[in-house]
């Protein structure tokens, strides 16, 4: 049987349902980002979440620019922006969450003061044309702000799980450059991607941002997430087991007492909407 491993197959389906499934945990891991995306925005802007997920980001957001703003979040996964809508709810914010390709989306043009994203941009097939059409979406001078893992290597615990059990599994080939987590780990090849699409002061800086959460959630993180995760439950119990018994030394060196603490080796990328859209 041939499994489709395409984005949206993979978003609408195993990879989202695990996001959606742990975003109290995610939350929790990744929550020093909400802040630091939410602190260049302003009241009462407009604002744009890209690959949104669940929503933390975009909640922050709309905290952030208040009933005078509007915020938007924009993904491909019915499962996470499921997740995402209740939120707001809960919250009574007033957020449009679109399930839709921000690289194919019909965006309203200028429609945005400002463009944010957590790890949600490395995913497009074609990035210029999806940085393309968001510089359409954006008004003139608007700021994007996004963070974007740099290379695997810079990332021990996020490839912890793959490396523990490569002896023991196939695992899916990793192509530098392709849609993926790691996808914009070359910092001159995300110049250029915003270049080319037509932003202008871009910077892409090293952001590294310490993140925690309990180790007694490690199990369900390591037995959910990743590629690993979405191969585990395929596996016959003999060599599940065996992969679980291999990763679990591969975390050990980033329990610290009754937390599990890593660094989040990203790029801070910035840039500006360089011209007006009409």
């Amino acid at each position: 049987m041939t499994t489709d491993t395409s984005q949206p197959a993979l978003w609408g389906g195993t990879a989202g349902n695990a996001w959606a499934e742990l975003q109290d945990l995610l939350d929790r891991i990744f929550h020093p980002f909400e802040a630091l995306l939410a602190a260049g925005l302003a009241p009462r802007q407009r604002v744009l979440d890209i690959g949104c997920g669940t929503g933390s980001t975009t909640l922050a957001a709309a905290r952030r620019v208040g009933l005078g703003g509007h915020c938007t979040g924009i993904d491909i996964s019915a499962p996470m922006l499921a997740v995402a809508a209740r939120r707001a709810q809960e919250e009574s914010l007033a957020i449009d969450f679109v399930q839709a390709d921000a690289q194919r989306h019909a965006f309203a043009p200028a429609a945005f003061d400002a463009l944010i994203s957590r790890f949600g941009v490395m995913f497009f097939d074609d990035p210029v044309a999806a940085f393309a059409r968001l510089h359409q979406a954006a008004r003139h001078g608007a700021p994007l702000h996004v963070f974007a893992w740099r290379a695997a290597a810079d990332n021990p615990f996020m490839t912890a799980a793959e490396r523990a059990a490569a002896p023991l599994i196939a695992l899916p080939a990793s192509v530098p450059g392709q849609p993926g987590q790691f996808a914009f780990a070359d910092a001159a090849r995300v110049r250029a991607i915003l270049d080319a699409s037509g932003w202008s002061d871009v910077a892409v800086v090293p952001a590294d941002v310490p993140c925690a959460f309990p180790a007694a959630a490690l199990e369900r993180y390591i037995t959910r997430m990743g590629i690993v995760g979405r191969v585990l439950p395929t596996l016959d119990a003999a060599t599940r087991q065996a992969v679980l018994a291999a990763m679990r030394p591969a975390f050990e060196p980033f329990i610290d007492g009754d937390q599990v603490r890593f660094t989040a080796a990203c790029w801070q990328i910035t840039a500006r909407a360089a011209h007006t859209v009409r």
